[in-house]
């Protein structure tokens, strides 16, 4: 009923740029939080970054001033840029929405992920 799905996963060279994109889909009555977590090869999935539907953002303290959160409420999708990319920025990068959603008999708020995006960073 509710999908997202991320796009703009890229191989780049350390110094580049990448701009994912997730785009939330379905019964969606509303989506409160949106975010962007990735997981590298053997280690834990790491939040990157989060912004509310009020605009309000939070990011972790490797990325900041690097990679910069945003959302278009009116279309339910979530960006982020990614400058000065690392190698240590290589993971999974994967979206994430906390909506409300109609399930045909009542509303129901849950955690959603997308299947995850590849950035690959060559040093």
């Amino acid at each position: 009923q509710v999908q997202l799905v991320e796009s703009g996963g890229d191989l780049v060279e350390a110094g580049g740029s990448l701009r994912l994109s997730c785009a939330a889909s379905g019964n969606i009555f509303s989506i409160n939080r949106m975010g962007w977590y990735r997981q590298a090869p053997g280690k834990q999935r790491e939040l990157v970054a989060v912004i509310t539907n009020g605009g309000d953002t939070n990011y972790a303290d490797s990325v900041k001033g690097r990679f910069t959160i945003s959302r278009d409420n009116a279309k339910n999708t979530v960006n982020l840029q990614m400058n000065s990319l690392k190698s240590e920025d290589t993971a999974v990068y994967y979206c994430n929405a906390n909506l409300m959603y109609y399930t045909g008999r009542y509303y129901r708020t849950d955690d959603y992920w997308g299947q995850g995006t590849q950035v690959t960073v060559s040093s």
